[in-house]
């Protein structure tokens, strides 16, 4: 591999033609440019300059070395200068949260990267798990959870609470633990975590979700509430999710004796060095949701 100092010296030399003036300008002496330029030939076991007492001529190789040289010094400053640059509104964020989230933020990243054009967010909808594991593998920048991690090699921080809510059509004006049986539930990828932490505390009886008939399973967090809207089951979700749900006319939100929240945490690798647009977007988020 060519050595890019010497063949910036090298270069140098030739847009220059003289030895001292190259000295000069690199901040080197007569004798080091020379000394470079030896090595260069050394390294590529060719002649590149014809010397003639103080002036000097190019070799065919040189012609060639000169010409291509120049390209790849201006790809190097270009390389280093893209991977020197940190502005926080330019360049790609990863992230991912839950659907229930996303149905809140996702437009707002979207206004985000409108406002600041060479700003790229990408954007994945998935649950607590995936992204605990996207995160571990470094495949995204940020995440955004409702489950507390256990791994070490994530950060953890609280920035909101939405309260869980239970769902059912609108012709539905009351539940109760027999009135839920009859149901049955309607699953999302959230869904067994949701409705442990919601019917623990309002149901004696509650044990785990499988006491309930399986009446369907979406993954696409927009249409989790169109079974139930349609009076083919219930179920549990943030409240944000319900609210954003197209057809709330036909679905009614239940008011259970014991409230419960979900804690939303900011999650990012502990081991990934965090650049300045990660930094803006946090605070984005934070600012937008907590």
């Amino acid at each position: 591999m060519i050595n890019l100092v010497w063949l910036k010296t090298f270069c140098t030399l030739v847009d220059v033609g003289h030895f001292t003036k190259t000295a000069d300008m690199l901040f080197m002496t007569q004798s080091g440019v020379s000394q470079q330029i030896k090595k260069l030939e050394q390294q590529l076991n060719t002649p590149l300059l014809i010397r003639e007492g103080k002036s000097f001529s190019l070799t065919d190789a040189g012609i060639k070395l000169h010409r291509q040289g120049q390209t790849l010094l201006q790809s190097s400053a270009e390389l280093e200068k893209s991977i020197k640059q940190d502005d926080p509104h330019i360049g790609t964020v990863k992230m991912a949260s839950p659907g229930s989230i996303g149905l809140k933020l996702y437009p707002y990243m979207l206004d985000i990267q409108q406002e600041h054009t060479q700003l790229a967010i990408d954007y994945k909808f998935a649950p607590n798990k995936n992204i605990e594991q996207d995160l571990a593998e470094r495949k995204i920048d940020i995440g955004l959870v409702t489950e507390l991690s256990k791994s070490s090699n994530i950060v953890s921080h609280k920035v909101a609470v939405e309260p869980l809510v239970l769902v059912t059509s609108s012709k539905i004006n009351s539940v109760n633990w027999q009135k839920l049986n009859k149901l049955g539930f309607i699953g999302h990828p959230d869904g067994e975590h949701h409705a442990h932490a919601l019917l623990s505390k309002n149901y004696a009886q509650f044990e785990h979700i499988s006491q309930f008939d399986h009446q369907g399973f979406s993954n696409q967090i927009s249409l989790i509430l169109e079974p139930v809207s349609r009076g083919l089951g219930f179920t549990v979700l943030p409240l944000h999710a319900a609210n954003a749900f197209s057809k709330t006319e036909k679905i009614r939100v239940h008011k259970l004796e014991h409230s419960v929240n979900e804690t939303l945490y900011l999650c990012q690798n502990r081991h990934s060095l965090e650049n300045n647009r990660s930094k803006f977007i946090k605070k984005t988020i934070i600012d937008f949701i907590g």
